[in-house]
């Protein structure tokens, strides 16, 4: 698509009435307390993810059909088995495939997309439902069934005749392989001979289209995750922790219900542990003491927009004012490896040379720690490329070779391990995770903002 039509139309949608609007990045302080953000009533949060897919399918979809060159996209998924790529394409009104749902997007030659649907629904007007212009002994009915679709998939084909035509199959991208076995056979046998040699991978359009996010979510997205904050601000404080008595299960559930109250919802069961000197008897539940590290895993979603964070807290000692200074160390250290890595995550750059040239710093720096990296979104473990894994520091064959754009959200994931002197030098691990993006510019920013003190229960 021409370069400038592109831009003319992101400028009119960016200007249309009722439009979301982008946010400018936050600046947070870093004592303000964080607020907790009550979803809209569903009705609200169903406009407003509507609007995102309008807006996807309309900006960002074409833009990537015409850079990869892709004709036409077929997605054909039946009920409860779905493409991974069906929850963001459909309406949230929409739970499942129904029946048999095939979607046929085509790029036409002013770069436009016709979106077809044979099955299912328009999905709040986002396609439209193919009828044969062919002579029939009856018109298709609403709901398509056997070999009826597979004939007016057929016809929709011929009618269009695409260069070439992409099916969700790929061995190494899940986002990229949602066209089961049985159903593959019965698409490439319905596109026959002459259709089915046209058809080629191209695993980038679906993990791009999944991965590319609208600068018109932050607003929300921001708000999630300074809820996510709150929440995990309020867990480890004496509200919830009786140093002696509360377990760390007792923790995990409290956020847990605390996130069932507020209406969201999570993507992984939450996780909460301790470091502390001489080491945990991991016999039985771990009851927190006084002196103890604190960490948690703690995954929120919602409107599908997904978190994934880790925070640090600390339990003060009867005798203690704040926390040690060899504690304050660690958290620095993991703080200062977060800065490296968001210098390093330049656009163009694939996952593995952006976790070589942050380690090579980091090692430069005598920083002990570990980088794993991952891209968030539509899915906690979202589609783009790997900055590391913690047991593959050597890189990530082809999901590291993955090229970093801009326009994408990213869990900065990584830890620092470092000698505590007020543990006899035995070590901790500050585990920290948080949400960061690359705006359009590719310039990156904490969605909130990162945590850079600890949570402190008394």
């Amino acid at each position: 698509m021409n370069s400038k039509l592109f831009l003319a139309a992101f400028l009119v949608l960016c200007a249309a009435p009722g439009v979301l609007q982008a946010q400018a990045p936050a600046k947070v302080p870093e004592d303000a307390p964080a607020r907790i953000h009550p979803l809209p009533p569903l009705r609200e949060q169903a406009r407003e993810q509507q609007e995102w897919l309008e807006m996807r399918m309309g900006r960002i979809l074409p833009r990537l059909m015409d850079e990869y060159d892709v004709n036409m996209w077929i997605l054909s998924m039946r009920e409860y088995a779905e493409d991974p790529v069906f929850w963001s394409i459909t309406a949230p009104t929409t739970f499942a495939a129904r029946r048999r749902s095939i979607y046929v997007i085509t790029r036409e030659e002013d770069g436009s997309l016709e979106r077809i649907a044979l099955g299912g629904t328009s999905q709040g007007g986002i396609f439209e439902a193919f009828r044969s212009t062919r002579p029939a002994p009856t018109q298709p009915t609403a709901e398509l069934v056997g070999a009826e679709q597979w004939d007016l998939l057929r016809e929709l084909v011929e009618d269009r005749d695409p260069e070439n035509i992409v099916l969700n199959v790929d061995p190494v991208w899940a986002f990229s392989d949602g066209l089961h076995a049985g159903e593959q056979e019965v698409l490439v046998e319905a596109l026959g001979d002459e259709y089915g040699k046209r058809v080629i991978h191209e695993p980038r359009l679906a993990m791009n289209y999944l991965a590319l996010r609208l600068p018109e979510m932050m607003p929300r997205y921001r708000k999630i995750e300074e809820t996510v904050h709150a929440i995990i601000s309020e867990a480890f404080s004496n509200a919830v922790i009786n140093p002696g008595v509360t377990t760390t299960e007792d923790v995990v559930w409290w956020m847990r219900q605390k996130l069932r109250d507020l209406g969201y919802t999570t993507w992984f069961h939450t996780s909460v542990d301790v470091q502390r000197a001489g080491g945990i008897d991991a016999a039985g539940p771990v009851v927190i003491q006084r002196g103890d590290l604190l960490w948690t895993d703690f995954g929120v979603v919602g409107l599908n927009l997904h978190t994934d964070t880790q925070h640090l807290g600390y339990v003060l000692r009867e005798d203690e004012t704040a926390v040690p200074v060899g504690l304050k160390m660690c958290l620095s250290k993991s703080n200062r490896l977060q800065d490296i890595l968001l210098a390093h995550m330049e656009p163009g750059l694939t996952g593995n040379e952006i976790l070589a040239n942050t380690l090579s710093q980091m090692q430069a720096e005598g920083i002990d720690g570990t980088v794993y990296t991952h891209p968030i979104g539509d899915h906690g473990h979202g589609a783009g490329p790997l900055i590391g894994r913690w047991d593959g520091q050597e890189g990530v064959p082809v999901r590291g070779d993955a090229v970093l754009r801009p326009s994408t959200w990213h869990s900065i994931e990584l830890q620092a391990t470092t000698p505590i002197a007020e543990w006899g030098d035995e070590t901790a691990s500050c585990r920290q995770e948080e949400e960061a993006y690359l705006d359009t510019e590719g310039e990156r920013h904490w969605v909130f903002r990162r945590q850079s003190k600890f949570h402190l229960v008394w």
